[in-house]
C-alpha cells in the first residue's frame, strides 16, 4: 500500500524512517530546513535501541508538491496544526483512502471525521519518545514504539486496516488494531497528559518522575483523576493505569520530556489546551473532581498565558 505521513517530527519522522527502511512505499510531508535536509541527505536517526543511522533516500515533499493518491494517511501534526491538513487531505485522498490521526489530543479522529465525511477517519495514538534534534535528524529515546488505531464503529472495519498492522510490524513497529480504540486512546492520553502536566508544573523531565518524591506522587494523582474520568465516561480501563504507565515512564531516558513542554519553553504554540485544560473541562462535564489538574492549570495560566 501507498502511505502518506503528514508531519515529520519525532512521531511521523520515526514512522517514515522505519517503514522506508523496511521497503514500504512511504512519503513524508514536511517543510523548511527539515524537509530540505531530508531531501538532500536522507533522515538521520539517533536511537537508543538501534544506534545511529541514516535512511537514504527517503521520499519527502511539502503539501504543494505532493501529487500522489495514498491508500493510508497517518496524520502526525500537533493539535493546533490539524486544521491546516484538512484541505490537503481532501485534495490527495481517494474514495477509499483511510486516515489515521496519531495525535496527543483525545477525540481527534471523531472531530476530523466530521470535516471529512466522505472518508474513513479512525482514531489512533502512539507510544514513543522522539523529537527533531536538528533539521534532518530525529532523536528517539527509549525502546517503546507502538501505534494503536481502530474504528469507532465495528461496521467501519476494513481488510486494509489489518494490512496496516502487518506493514507496521514488518517495519519493526508494534502496530495494534484496537477492538476498543476509544478506551485505548484514552489510556494513552492517561499517560501523556499527566506526564506533560507534571513535567510542566515542576519544570522537570522524566528522570524526576522516575524517582521517589513529589513529582512522581503528583504524576500518580493526575493518572488517578483520569482513571476516575474514564469510569464516568463509560470507558473504564482494563488495566491498573498507574502501574501500567509507571512501567512505561520508567523505561524512558531520564532526559525525555513531552513536546508540549518543549514548545512552551521555546515560546511556540503548544497543545496545553487539549492536554491540561481539557481534562478540567471533562471533569466539570462528567462531575468528576480534578483538583490536581486544576492546580496545574492555575499555575500554567499564570505563567504561560
Amino acid at each position: 500500500m501507498k502511505y502518506l505521513i503528514i508531519g515529520a517530527g519525532g512521531t511521523g519522522g520515526s514512522i517514515g524512517a522505519y517503514m522506508t527502511e523496511a521497503g514500504k512505499d512511504v512519503t513524508l510531508i514536511a517543510r523548511g530546513a527539515h524537509l530540505a535536509k531530508m531531501q538532500e541527505e536522507g533522515l538521520k536517526m539517533e536511537t537508543t535501541k538501534k544506534g545511529n543511522y541514516t535512511v537514504y533516500p527517503i521520499k519527502a515533499a511539502d503539501m504543494e508538491h505532493y501529487h500522489e493518491q495514498p491508500d493510508v494517511i497517518f496524520v502526525c501534526v500537533k493539535g493546533y496544526s490539524l486544521e491546516d491538513t484538512i484541505p490537503f487531505i481532501r485534495r490527495v485522498a481517494k474514495s477509499d483512502t483511510i486516515v489515521i490521526p496519531i495525535l496527543n489530543i483525545y477525540g481527534t479522529g471523531g472531530r476530523m471525521q466530521e470535516k471529512l465525511p466522505e472518508l474513513l477517519v479512525t482514531d489512533g495514538c502512539i507510544y514513543i519518545a522522539g523529537e527533531i534534534k536538528e533539521p534532518g535528524t530525529i532523536l528517539l529515546r527509549g525502546d517503546i514504539f507502538r501505534i494503536v488505531y481502530g474504528v469507532r464503529k465495528q461496521e467501519e472495519m476494513r481488510p486494509a486496516l489489518f494490512e496496516v498492522a502487518k506493514d507496521l510490524k514488518e517495519s519493526g513497529i508494534d502496530g495494534v488494531l484496537s477492538e476498543n480504540i476509544r478506551r485505548d486512546a484514552l489510556q494513552k492520553f492517561a499517560y501523556v497528559s499527566p506526564m506533560a502536566a507534571c513535567g510542566l508544573y515542576y519544570h522537570v523531565s522524566a528522570g524526576a518522575m522516575q524517582e521517589t518524591g513529589e513529582p512522581r506522587d503528583t504524576f500518580v494523582k493526575l493518572m488517578r483523576e483520569i482513571d476516575t474520568l474514564a469510569v464516568a465516561m463509560d470507558v473504564p480501563f482494563l488495566v491498573d493505569i498507574v502501574t501500567t504507565n509507571l512501567q512505561i515512564l520508567d523505561t524512558l531516558s531520564p532526559d525525555a520530556s513531552t513536546s508540549m513542554q518543549r514548545d512552551i519553553y521555546a515560546d511556540r504554540p503548544s497543545e496545553i489546551d487539549g492536554l491540561i485544560y481539557e481534562v478540567v473541562r471533562l471533569g466539570a462535564r462528567y462531575g468528576v473532581p480534578t483538583p490536581t489538574y486544576e492546580m496545574v492549570a492555575r499555575k500554567a495560566r499564570k505563567e504561560h498565558l
